[in-house]
């Protein structure tokens, strides 16, 4: 007799349920058995060597595992990195377990339940200066306008006011939530432009949508004063690409009461493609990203009021974009929404050999792809065209409900 074996796919705790009530497990025990089916590899970094060890101990014991430092045997305080093999309901029990160890477990626990509660679960809606956008009811869509005179993709919109609310208009139209105002070009070896510069491009701008159309305004600055009067001019997000690292921009945004996009960058416009390295590019993103958040709370901006966004592009080689896209789901674990920018840009130009007016193909496939791995915002020039991709993903990883 042929049994048909196959692996499964199912993402959900949902779809894992309704797939064991399919073949008449009791109703009492698919809850615990989809908790056991959610399978997920946790990393941990700079583990006292003494914990990791216990850990290793631990996971064995409840039926999972731990890989962890060949060193780690030697018992020893030195921090290591340790990726651990389990599914939800060991999770559970290890933070029981873990609760009165020594070297600093209980936090070690708290950490990991934390991550993957996240992970499954979603980030809370988004606060964007009293507009509040339900990041887990579907992809929201961000629309790029660029009132520069330079822009890398050749829609720089300086000084046509006219122009700038036409396109807005059919962005709006076509399922745009976010209208991203941009004053200054971070292209690849753009040079900055004073505050006075900015503020002439953008405020009318942010005025003018603001009065006109019922979608958040997003500023894409990096100069508190310019994120200052942005917010007061009616926007209500500050989109960052160097993480809030500016002085006074965290408590700008703050009192501002304005949502806050936190971009991982390495290096700065000026210089960032000269020649990015990284040991270890999703460990730095990530502590990179968990950090300037950390910072943010830490200087008055609530948690619902972030989001995350790795940085495509900025200070990255092809290779690192496309491995910061396959993995882009691992960023789910800070439990913030995550913001995420291929629209045109160069990596998808290299690898299909396409001018920068043909890349629109190739943005589609890695923004169906962003919103597979849990996406909750997509950043994009040609919203007609990506909003229906968004849609029609939402549509199979989310289901589809027939309305």
């Amino acid at each position: 007799m042929n049994h048909r074996a196959r692996v499964l796919e199912l993402r959900t705790p949902d779809e894992l349920e309704r797939e064991m009530q399919a073949i008449g497990v009791h109703t009492d025990a698919t809850g615990w058995l989809a908790d056991r089916a959610r399978f997920r590899l946790v990393r941990l970094e700079g583990v006292d060597g003494r914990a990791a060890a216990i850990l290793k101990q631990e996971m064995l014991a409840l039926g999972g595992d731990c890989a962890v430092h060949r060193d780690v045997a030697a018992f020893r305080p030195e921090p290591h990195a340790a990726i651990l093999l389990g599914d939800a309901r060991t999770y559970e029990r290890l933070a029981e377990r873990l609760e009165r160890q020594p070297f600093g477990l209980s936090r070690v626990a708290e950490e990991i339940l934390a991550a993957v509660t996240a992970y499954d679960l979603g980030p809370e809606p988004l606060d964007c200066a009293g507009r509040v956008l339900d990041l887990n009811a579907r992809t929201h869509l961000m629309g790029i306008l660029n009132v520069t005179d330079d822009s890398f993709s050749g829609d720089g919109l300086a000084g046509d006011l006219d122009a700038t609310l036409a396109r807005a208009e059919r962005f709006v139209e076509a399922g745009a939530d976010i209208l991203d105002v941009g004053g200054e070009s971070t292209r690849p070896g753009s040079e900055p432009v004073s505050i006075e510069q900015e503020l002439d491009r953008t405020l009318p701008v942010i005025e003018a949508l603001a009065e006109s159309f019922d979608a958040v305004i997003s500023i894409d600055t990096s100069k508190p004063e310019v994120a200052r009067l942005a917010v007061a001019a009616g926007a209500g997000l500050v989109n960052d690409v160097y993480g809030l690292r500016a002085d006074g921009m965290i408590e700008t945004i703050a009192e501002s009461g304005a949502a806050a996009c936190i971009m991982h960058m390495q290096g700065e416009p000026r210089t960032m493609q000269e020649s990015p390295q990284y040991d270890d590019l999703m460990a730095e993103i990530y502590g990179f990203l968990a950090a300037r958040a950390e910072a943010a709370v830490e200087g008055g901006i609530p948690r619902c009021r972030l989001l995350v966004d790795p940085g495509f592009g900025f200070g990255k080689t092809v290779a690192h974009n496309l491995e910061l896209l396959r993995r882009l789901g691992e960023l789910r674990s800070l439990g913030l929404g995550v913001l995420i920018g291929t629209s045109r840009k160069s990596t998808i130009g290299t690898v299909l050999d396409l001018p920068v007016e043909e890349r629109l193909m190739g943005t589609a496939a890695t923004c169906a792809y962003a919103v597979a791995a849990g996406a909750h915002v997509i950043r994009a020039h040609d919203v007609p065209e990506i909003a229906q991709v968004t849609r029609m993903t939402d549509a199979i990883v989310r289901g589809w409900d027939g309305e």
